[in-house]
C-alpha cells in the first residue's frame, strides 16, 4: 500500500471517527424524510425536480455535519413545520381559512405568523447586540442574548418558508411553489441567509461584537419588507408568472441571495473596520464612514416615502428618526464601540471570507440564470437591465478578489470598496426594480 493510499483512508477514518450517535441518528433521519417525500410526491415532480430531492439528502446531511448546530436547527423547523401542516389538516383535508380560527396558526405557525416573529426577534436581537456593546463590564450576557435571539427568528423564517410552501399548494396544484418568487420571499430569504452566514461566523471567530452591525442591515431589510406587506399586501400568495414556471427558480434564487446576504455581511464588517480604524479621529470631516451611513440611511425613508401610498407616510417617518438615533449613538459611542471590536486581522479575514463565498455562489446564480433565460425567453444574455447589473455586481466583486488575491488588497481601500460594494449590490437587488424596467419587470415595486 502506498503513502498516498495510506493518507487517504486516514483522513476518511479521521472524518467518520468524529461523528457521534446524534450526527448519525440526524443523517438516518433526513434520508428517510427525503426518501419518504420521493416516494409520496414523486408522481407531482419531474426528472429534475427529483435529482434536487436526491441532492438535497447528502447535502443536508454534510451541512449538519460541518456545523453542528444546523443539525438540531433543522430538526426543529422541519417539527415545526409538520406541527403547522397537522394543524391545517385537523378535519381531514387542508384548509388555508383555519389559519384565521385555530390558535396555533393565528398566533404561531401560519407563515405570516412566523415571518412576523421573525421580523420582532431580529429587532430584538439587534437591540441586546447594540446593549451589549454598550453595557458595562464585557456586555457577554446581553450579547448571548441577542444571539440566541437571532437563531430563533432564523428557526422562524425557515418555518415560515416551509408552511408558505404548503399553503400555495392549499390555494391549488396550479397555484403551489416554492417560496422565492417575488420581493416579500426572497426578502425572507435575504434576512435568515445573512443571518445564518452571521452566526456561523459569530461561533468561528469567537466574538459577538459584529451582530449589532451584520443585524442593522438585516433590520433594514425587515423594515422594508413589513412596509410593503403592508402597501402591497405582499403576504398574499399569488400564482407565478410564466416565466418563473421552471425547476430552475429553485435554484438560481437560493444562489443568488446566498451573494446578496454575504456581500451585505462583508460590507457591514467593511464598516465596522473602519470604524474602529478611526475611533479616535476628532477631526468631523474624517469621519467619512459614519457620514455614508447616514446618509443612506436617511436617504433610504425619503425614496421609498415617494414610491408607496400615503399610508406609509409616517412609517418612513419614524424609520428617518430611528436611523438618525442609530447613526448619532455610532458616532458619540465610537471609541467604546472600537475596544469591543476584534482585531484588525479578524475583521479583514472575515470581510474576505464573506465575499470569496458570495461571489462563489453569484457566479453559479449568473450561469444558472443564463440558462434559465433560454429556456424561458429563447437567449442567455438580453441585456435586461436586471442581467446587466447583475455582472456589474459580479465584475466588482471579481476585481475585489482579483486585487486581494493578486495585489495583496487590504486594509483601508478594501473596506471601502466592500462598502460600496453593497450600494451596487443594493441597486442591483432593489433599485432596478424600483427605477428600470424589463423582462424580469414582475418584481417591480
Amino acid at each position: 500500500m502506498n503513502t498516498a493510499t495510506t493518507t487517504t483512508i486516514a483522513l476518511n477514518e479521521g472524518f467518520f471517527s468524529r461523528r457521534n450517535w446524534f450526527d448519525w441518528l440526524f443523517a438516518a433521519i433526513v434520508a428517510v424524510g427525503g426518501l419518504y417525500v420521493l416516494q409520496r410526491y414523486g408522481s407531482y415532480m419531474d426528472v429534475y425536480e427529483k435529482g434536487i430531492l436526491l441532492g438535497a439528502i447528502p447535502c443536508t446531511v454534510w451541512l449538519g455535519w460541518f456545523w453542528r448546530p444546523l443539525r438540531v436547527l433543522m430538526l426543529v423547523v422541519v417539527a415545526l413545520a409538520l406541527v403547522a401542516i397537522g394543524l391545517y389538516q385537523q378535519d381531514g383535508a387542508g384548509n388555508l381559512a383555519r389559519a384565521d380560527t385555530v390558535f396555533g396558526l393565528k398566533y404561531f405557525l401560519s407563515s405570516q405568523s412566523a415571518i412576523l416573529w421573525m421580523s420582532m426577534l431580529f429587532f430584538m436581537s439587534t437591540i441586546f447586540y447594540w446593549l451589549g456593546m454598550f453595557a458595562r463590564g464585557e456586555g457577554h450576557t446581553m450579547g448571548l442574548i441577542g444571539s440566541r435571539l437571532v437563531w430563533v427568528a432564523v428557526g422562524m423564517a425557515l418555518t415560515g418558508t416551509l408552511v408558505r410552501w404548503y399553503e400555495s399548494y392549499l390555494i391549488g396544484s396550479d397555484v403551489g411553489h416554492v417560496p422565492v418568487s417575488n420581493l416579500y420571499e426572497v426578502f425572507v430569504l435575504f434576512c435568515w441567509i445573512t443571518a445564518a452566514f452571521y452566526l456561523y461566523y459569530e461561533e468561528h471567530y469567537q466574538t459577538r461584537a459584529l451582530g449589532g452591525f451584520v443585524m442593522l442591515v438585516v433590520s433594514a431589510a425587515v423594515g422594508f419588507l413589513l412596509w410593503y406587506t403592508v402597501i402591497r399586501e405582499a403576504h398574499e400568495i399569488q400564482p407565478l408568472v410564466p416565466a418563473l414556471k421552471s425547476w430552475w427558480m429553485k435554484l438560481h434564487v437560493p444562489a443568488n441571495f446566498i451573494g446578496y446576504g454575504t456581500f451585505a455581511l462583508s460590507a457591514m464588517v467593511a464598516f465596522a473596520y473602519l470604524i474602529k480604524q478611526q475611533a479616535t479621529e476628532t477631526r468631523w470631516y474624517k469621519l467619512a464612514p459614519l457620514w455614508l451611513l447616514g446618509v443612506v440611511l436617511c436617504f433610504e425613508p425619503v425614496v421609498f416615502r415617494q414610491t408607496g401610498a400615503e399610508a406609509g407616510s409616517s412609517y418612513w417617518m419614524v424609520y428617518f428618526g430611528i436611523s438618525a438615533f442609530i447613526v448619532a449613538s455610532i458616532l458619540f459611542g465610537r471609541r467604546r464601540i472600537a475596544l469591543r471590536l476584534p482585531s484588525f486581522e479578524i475583521l479583514d479575514d472575515l470581510m474576505y471570507k464573506s465575499i470569496a463565498v458570495g461571489f462563489a455562489f453569484f457566479t453559479i446564480a449568473t450561469v444558472l440564470g443564463a440558462l434559465w433565460a433560454a429556456e424561458a425567453w429563447g437567449g442567455y444574455w438580453s441585456w435586461d437591465p436586471k442581467e446587466t447589473w447583475a455582472l456589474i455586481v459580479w465584475l466588482n466583486y471579481a476585481a475585489w478578489l482579483h486585487m486581494r488575491l493578486m495585489k495583496g488588497l487590504r486594509g483601508t481601500v478594501s473596506a471601502w470598496w466592500a462598502l460600496v460594494g453593497l450600494v451596487v449590490t443594493t441597486f442591483a437587488f432593489l433599485g432596478v426594480n424600483m427605477f428600470l424596467s424589463g423582462l424580469h419587470s414582475y418584481g417591480t415595486l
